[in-house]
Parts: C-alpha cells; sequence; structure tokens
C-alpha cells in the first residue's frame, strides 16, 4: 500500500490530500487487498493517477469507489486502466451517476478484462441513454467471468431489459443479477423470461419493484429454481460419472494384471518345457559321447599291443647297438680324460700369469688414485682461498659505495647548508635595505654613500658564495666521476674473479671425472680378477665332475646289463597282464552295449512323456485363452450396462424436465 501511495504521489500533479491519508491509513482489517476509496471525491488527475497505476496494482484484489462523484472522463481513465489489470476480483463503482461515456468504459472493461468476478453499479443512470447501455451489453455477451453484476436504481426500461436479454442468452457465466428498482415494466420482464430458457447458468435473478407483473415474477422463480435443480443434477452426474470412470479404470487395471499373471505362467511354462528338452538332449549327447570314448579307449589298448610287440623287437636291437656303443664310449673316455689333464695344466699356468699381471696393474691405479687426490685436495684448497678473496673484495666494493654514498649525502648536505645561508643572507640584506631606505628619507646623501659601500661588499660576498658554490660543485662531480671509475674497476676485478673462478670450477669437474674414472677402472680390474678366480675354481670342479662322471657311466654300464635282463622279464609279464585286461575290457564292452539299449529304451519313454505333457500344458493354455475370451465379453457386457444405466438417466432427466411446469408453459407457447 505504501508503494501504492508513492507511485500515486508520484504520477498525480496535484495529489488530493484526501486520498493520501485514506492510502497511508486504510479502512480494511490490516492485511487486506482492499483499495477502499468510497465517498472520497476523486478529481480527474486522481483518476489518470490510479488509471496508468492500476494495471500493475498487483497487491489488490477488491477496488471500491463507490459515492466518489466520478466525472464521465475520470471514469473513462479509471476503467481503461483496469482493462489489463489480473488480480481485482470485485469492483464497486455504486452511486457515480454513471452515463453514455461510463456505460461505454464499462462495456469495453467486460470485453477485455478477464479476472473481474463481481460488479456494483448500483446507484447510476446507465439506462437512461440506451445506445451506451446496448454497448454495455454488447461487452457482457462477450465476457465468459463474470458471476455476479449488480444494476439497481440505474433507470433501465424494457427496452434496456431486451438488450439484457440478448446478451443474457450468450453469457455463460454469470449466476447472480440484480435489476431492482428499475423501469423494466411487462415488455422487458417477458423478454428477460424467454432469455432464461436458453441461459442455464444463471441461479438468482431480482425483479422487485419493476412494475413486472406477478405471474412473470412466478415463472423466472421457477426457472430460477429449474437452473439450480438442473445445475445441482448436472454435478451430481459429473461427480458419478468421475466414479464410474474411476471404477472402469480399476477393473481395467485389474483385467490386464490378470491377463499379465496368465501371460507370465504360459512364458514359464514353456521355458520348463524348454528347459526339460534342453536336459534330455543333453543326456543323450552324454550317451553318445561315452559310446565313443569306449570306441576310442578299445582302438588305442589294440594299438598299444601292436606298438608294444614292436618295441619288444627294437629293445633286442638297442641291446646290440648298446653293447657296441658301450666298447665305443670307453675308448673316447679315455682319450677325453687325457686331453682333459692337459688342458687343466695349460689353464692352470695362464690363470697364475693374469693373476701376476692384475696385481702389477692393481698396485699402479693405487699410485695413481693417491696422486689425484692429493692434486684434488691441493685444488679444493685453493678454491677456497680464492672464494675469501673474493669475499674480500665484495666487502671491500660495497663498503666503497657506502662511504661513496656517505660523500654524495654530505655534500648535498653543505650545498644545503650553503643554499640556505645564502638565503638567509639575502633575508637580512633585504630587511637591512629597508631600514636603509626608511633612513635614507631623512639622510639622503648619507645612505647613498654607505648604500654603494655595502653593495659593493655584497657583490663581493655574493660573488665569494658563488665561487665557494661552483667550488663545491666541482668538487662533487669529481668525487663522483672517481667513486665511478673505482666501482667500474671493482666490477671488471670480480667478473675476472668470476671467470677465474668458473675455469677453476672446471677444472675440478674435470679433476672428478677423472677421478671416477680411475676408480671405475680400479672395480673393473677388481671383478677380472675376482672373475679368473672363480674361473679357475670351476674349471678344478669341472675336472673333479668328469673324474666322478667316468665312474658313474662304468657303474651304470653295469647296472643297465642288468636292467636289461630285469625289463625283459617284465616286458613278458606286461604283455601276459595285457591281454588279461583286454578280455575283461571285451567283456566290460558287451555290458555297456546292454546299458546302452536300457537308456534308450528309457530315451524313447520319456521323449513320449514329454509330447503327453507338452499336450497337457497346451490344452490348459487353450482353457486359460478361452476364460480371457468370457472376462473382455464380460466387460464388454458391463460397458453396455452402464451406457444403457446412463442414457435411462438421461431419459430420466429429459422426463422430468418435460414434467415441470416450466416444461408445460414452454410448450405451451
Amino acid at each position: 500500500m505504501e508503494e501504492f501511495r508513492r507511485g500515486y504521489a508520484r504520477l498525480c500533479p496535484v495529489p488530493q490530500g484526501s486520498v493520501l491519508r485514506r492510502l497511508r491509513d486504510p479502512t480494511g482489517p490490516p492485511g487486506s487487498a482492499r483499495l477502499d476509496l468510497t465517498t472520497l471525491g476523486l478529481s480527474l488527475e486522481t483518476c489518470g493517477a490510479l488509471g496508468r497505476l492500476l494495471p500493475g496494482a498487483a497487491a489488490f484484489t477488491e477496488v471500491a469507489l463507490g459515492d466518489c462523484g466520478l466525472s464521465e472522463e475520470g471514469v473513462k481513465l479509471l476503467l481503461h486502466g483496469l482493462c489489463s489489470n489480473t488480480t481485482v476480483k470485485s469492483l464497486d463503482l455504486k452511486g457515480n451517476n454513471l452515463r453514455t461515456v461510463g456505460a461505454e468504459a464499462l462495456g469495453k472493461l467486460l470485453r477485455q478484462n478477464k479476472s473481474i468476478r463481481s460488479l456494483i453499479l448500483e446507484w447510476n443512470s446507465l439506462g437512461v441513454w440506451e445506445e451506451g447501455f446496448s454497448f454495455f451489453c454488447q461487452g457482457l455477451r462477450a465476457n465468459n467471468v463474470l458471476q455476479k453484476l449488480d444494476l439497481r436504481n440505474n433507470q433501465i426500461n424494457h427496452q434496456g431489459a431486451g438488450e439484457l436479454a440478448m446478451a443474457l442468452k450468450q453469457n455463460a457465466s454469470l449466476q447472480e443479477l440484480d435489476l431492482r428498482w428499475n423501469n423494466i415494466g411487462l415488455l422487458g420482464g417477458r423478454a428477460l423470461l424467454n432469455c432464461l430458457h436458453s441461459n442455464r447458468t444463471l441461479k438468482r435473478l431480482e425483479l422487485a419493484g419493476n412494475n413486472v407483473p406477478s405471474d412473470i415474477l412466478k415463472a423466472v422463480e421457477q426457472a430460477m429454481n429449474h437452473n439450480q435443480d438442473r445445475q445441482a443434477i448436472l454435478n451430481e452426474t459429473q461427480n458419478r460419472t468421475y466414479i464410474l470412470s474411476k471404477e472402469v479404470m480399476s477393473l481395467k487395471d485389474e483385467k490386464t494384471k490378470q491377463f499379465l499373471d496368465l501371460m507370465d505362467t504360459i512364458d514359464k511354462q514353456r521355458e520348463e518345457i524348454a528347459r526339460s528338452g534342453r536336459m534330455s538332449a543333453a543326456r543323450v549327447t552324454q550317451l553318445q559321447e561315452a559310446l565313443d570314448e569306449q570306441h576310442s579307449i578299445m582302438n588305442s589298448l589294440k594299438a598299444k599291443l601292436q606298438m608294444t610287440e614292436a618295441a619288444l623287437a627294437l629293445s633286442e636291437q638297442k641291446v646290440h647297438g648298446l653293447g657296441e656303443l658301450l666298447n665305443a664310449t670307453k675308448q673316447e673316455q679315455t682319450t677325453m680324460a687325457e686331453r682333459h689333464f692337459a688342458e687343466l695344466q695349460q689353464q692352470k699356468q695362464e690363470c697364475a700369469d693374469r693373476e701376476d699381471k692384475l696385481l702389477r696393474d692393481l698396485s699402479a691405479a693405487t699410485d695413481k688414485n693417491l696422486l689425484l687426490r692429493n692434486q684434488v685436495d691441493e685444488l679444493e684448497k685453493k678454491c677456497k682461498v680464492q672464494q675469501d678473496q673474493l669475499f674480500q673484495v665484495k666487502q671491500d666494493l660495497t663498503n666503497t659505495t657506502a662511504e661513496l654514498k656517505l660523500r654524495v649525502a654530505q655534500a648535498e648536505e653543505r650545498l644545503e647548508m650553503e643554499k640556505k645561508r645564502f638565503k638567509q643572507s639575502l633575508e637580512d640584506v633585504e630587511s637591512l635595505r629597508l631600514k636603509e631606505v626608511d633612513h635614507m628619507a631623512q639622510h639622503l646623501e648619507a645612505s647613498e654613500r654607505s648604500m654603494q659601500d655595502r653593495i659593493q661588499r655584497l657583490e663581493a660576498i655574493r660573488i665569494a658564495l658563488e665561487e665557494e658554490l661552483s667550488q663545491v660543485k666541482a668538487a662533487a662531480l669529481t668525487e663522483r666521476g672517481q667513486a665511478e671509475e673505482e666501482l667500474m674497476k671493482v666490477r671488471s676485478q670480480a667478473r675476472l674473479e668470476e671467470q677465474r673462478l668458473e675455469h677453476l670450477e672446471e677444472k675440478l669437474r674435470l679433476m672428478t671425472e677423472s677421478r671416477d674414472e680411475a676408480q671405475n677402472c680400479c672395480l673393473k680390474q677388481k671383478q677380472m680378477v675376482a672373475d679368473a678366480q672363480a674361473k679357475a675354481s670351476q674349471l678344478s670342479l669341472h675336472a673333479d665332475g668328469l673324474r666322478r662322471r667316468l665312474e658313474q657311466l662304468q657303474q651304470d654300464l653295469n647296472s643297465k646289463e642288468e636292467e636289461k635282463v630285469i625289463e625283459v622279464n617284465k616286458v613278458k609279464v606286461e604283455l601276459q597282464e595285457q591281454i588279461g585286461h583286454l578280455q575283461a575290457e571285451r567283456t566290460a564292452q558287451e555290458g555297456l552295449r546292454e546299458k546302452i539299449a536300457a537308456l534308450e529304451r528309457q530315451l524313447k519313454a520319456l521323449s513320449s512323456n514329454h509330447r503327453e505333457a507338452l499336450l497337457d500344458k497346451e490344452s490348459e493354455i487353450s482353457m486359460l485363452l478361452e476364460k480371457l475370451r468370457m472376462k473382455e465379453a464380460d466387460i464388454s457386457r458391463m460397458r453396455e450396462e452402464e451406457a444403457q444405466r446412463a442414457s435411462f438417466l438421461q431419459n430420466a432427466i429429459m422426463a422430468y424436465v418435460q414434467g415441470s411446469p416450466l416444461g408445460t408453459h414452454t410448450s405451451r407457447k
């Protein structure tokens, strides 16, 4: 409300004090969304400002402008602002003597506004001018939002009532219409009664104080009651249809659930049948594989028999060959032993020579290493000395720079002191000159002489001071040049020292690299010595192993001769055992053949059982489908019954409407 008040004060060129007070202290309850300006005389400027504020006034749902003495132009401005408003639900304009322009503005408001539900126009003059009221009725005809309209005391005659009846025929939202205390008369009452046959939404129509006959009033009352009953019946039918549609939807959901459950059971049964078929097929394949394995085992045993016979013949041939090989190996072993003994002696001699050479190299490398270490220590000492010298030079450099800065600062201070002294002397001279001028007025001639003397003295002092200044500046410049030259020298020395340092660092790096290389050479030589010692030990071990091998070969030859005799006996025994096994396997195969025949008989019985089970399942599926068809027939029958009930209900309503007094009245007409 405060924001609305500020907006009004800003937009209105001459704001009214009463309006500002009412906006600041509203009459309604606190927090209510009501704009109450009743009994306030609103000027044209106020109406214009309110018309500009109302389109965006989202805070108000009720606007009360009763007994405000609004002018035609003011009403037009206000209603133009309300045309685009979307929050105001109730508008009160009673007692404002609205005429042609007001009626036209109200018609425009009813056509364009989509939020006003209640419109109070009591104690106006809308029915005096027929053109304006017809425009208002056209707006009412186009409106589909307004529910309550108060037109009491508006001087509406029978022609205005006819226009209003034409508007009510097409209006489908108005529920209450108050036309009391107008001049409607008999013709207007009949026109309104005729319009009620096509208007089914109007529930309350007040026509008292309009010189309308009592029979028309009774007919209007009956029509209102009939509309109310129709509205109640419509609400009931809508509720019932909503409930029935809910029930039908629930039945549909149940049927779909049952159908889905049936389909799931059918799918499960099919899966079980397929699974059992797969299991039987897997069993058949397993039995076939077992048969194939038995056949392959028989074939392999036959092949083994043939192989063993061939192996016996080969073993006899190998025995003869092994005897010849034994003699040849004995001769080779003797020659190999002599050769290995000569090689061992030669390798021992070479190892001794190598060890002497490696020891000499090691002693030379250690001497070199000691020399290099001494050189590295000397170079490190020199580096430290040079670093100390560098540090001393840097300290001297910093000291000289600090001294130069101090000298420069002292020279600048001297300059400042001289300048101050010169200024002070100049000020003193000026004061003396002023005093002399005063004194010169009395003693002109004496003062001229004294002044000339003093001027000469001052000039001499000034010249002396300028000479001192120039000398000080020259001294400062020379000192500065000397300091800069010293700085340059110190910098060049520092650069040379840095170059020397870099050169020494490079030498150090090279020396460390050579030391690392020498250490690596020493390590390699040590590794070579260790490798040579390991090789010598391995060679001695190898010679011992060869001797042991010769002894083992002789033992193996003796044992192989004994094993040959044992193996021949074993082969004979194994052949006899295999022959026995083959006979036993032949008997086992005959038993397996009998088992296979029995399994085939079982398979045939299982397949016949599966076929019978499949036939049973198919019969069950057909029965379930028949039940589904029966359920669908029941649902369709229930729908037809519901449609018949709805048609019976509609016929009963029509019979009731035709049997009512209003129906008889319309049939007579």
